[in-house]
């Protein structure tokens, strides 16, 4: 899907993956938030003027692969220390916590794909 790279953008990249999840049976909480992080992310970090971003996701074996895509590849994304009152800064943490695997694919500039993978419980039979 490509979305705008707005806030509001970045709220419905997580309401989308919420639908999915949930009319293929799975609810993950977690995901629900690497979503947002990583959407909040491209919009505020990935934003290039006239450009939007690419949320992409897809469900193998129960693993979650998320991919968010956005046009500053000259932005690698690494987590750094926030200071104790900054009221930002900690989402690549909270992704890395989250997250069994997540890292940066490089693609053609200028583009940059922040991924992570996430295990999720089988959906129960019939479901």
């Amino acid at each position: 899907m490509l979305l705008s790279a707005t806030a509001r953008s970045a709220r419905l990249a997580r309401l989308l993956t919420d639908a999915h999840l949930r009319d293929w049976g799975y609810d993950s909480e977690a995901a629900r938030h690497v979503v947002a992080e990583l959407a909040t992310n491209a919009v505020t970090h990935g934003r290039a003027p006239g450009r939007d971003f690419r949320l992409a996701f897809h469900v193998v074996d129960h693993t979650l692969r998320i991919e968010v895509t956005d046009t500053r590849s000259d932005r690698l994304p690494r987590p750094r220390p926030a200071p104790p009152d900054a009221e930002s800064g900690r989402g690549l943490w909270l992704v890395d916590a989250l997250a069994d695997r997540w890292g940066v694919s490089e693609d053609r500039c200028p583009r940059k794909t922040v991924w992570a993978e996430l295990r999720l419980t089988a959906p129960a039979e019939g479901t």
